[in-house]
């Protein structure tokens, strides 16, 4: 199944209830929750209290995805605050299989994320712990960018690697996706689908039942 998971971190903070609603109400499935620390990343978004709050006003799926050093540090708190999966950067921690067992430990999906100039094989050791994997397809941290053509490379390369093993997991892209090259994303082999910019500000349903055509 294709899923539009469109990015809080393009919403009117002003009024994210409304925001959120209506990119439900227009049927994407899922709400990508950006948490940024200033160190992994040189931007500081929201955190815990943001998805706890947000929690309240809507029942749709949370796709949190970490940005953050050493993420094992604050998996309970972003458990407890509201998240359905929590998705770390394999780059941020030294500890990748421990950082797994303590997402599952709190009954959560779970993600991992590589980096542009992370190669595909980074991930292999690891498909079978994990529910999606994310492949960040521009530099981590900022909005509003251009779409890395090359980063699209790496996903047919993990969809090979998921099928060789029998397993059955989602593979996200992130990263400067619009209605115009969201088609490439779906063929090279993404079933979850990250955007921002191109979601959120006028006509919200009218972008997302854009989105969700062309994903079919």
């Amino acid at each position: 199944m294709n899923i539009l998971s469109p990015s809080l971190l393009a919403a009117d903070y002003c009024n994210l209830e409304k925001d959120i609603k209506e990119v439900q109400e227009a049927g994407a499935q899922y709400l990508h929750i950006d948490v940024m620390d200033g160190m992994f990343v040189p931007s500081i978004s929201f955190g815990m209290p943001l998805i706890t709050c947000i929690r309240k006003c809507t029942d749709i799926f949370f796709d949190v995805h970490l940005m953050i050093e050493r993420p094992e540090r604050y998996i309970k708190e972003f458990a407890e605050s509201g998240a359905d999966l929590i998705n770390f950067h394999l780059e941020a921690t030294e500890d990748v299989e421990g950082t797994i067992a303590k997402i599952r430990s709190f009954g959560k999906k779970v993600g991992i994320t590589i980096k542009p100039k992370t190669p595909a094989s980074a991930v292999e050791p690891y498909l079978h712990l994990v529910d999606m994997v994310l492949v960040m397809t521009v530099e981590p941290g900022f909005g509003g960018q251009k779409l890395i053509p090359e980063c699209l490379n790496k996903v047919p390369e993990i969809r090979n690697m998921v099928q060789a093993k029998g397993l059955d997991i989602d593979i996200e892209v992130d990263g400067g996706i619009n209605a115009d090259n969201v088609t490439a994303a779906i063929e090279a082999g993404a079933n979850v689908i990250v955007a921002g910019s191109a979601v959120f500000g006028n006509d919200i349903t009218g972008k997302v039942k854009k989105f969700l055509e062309k994903m079919q």
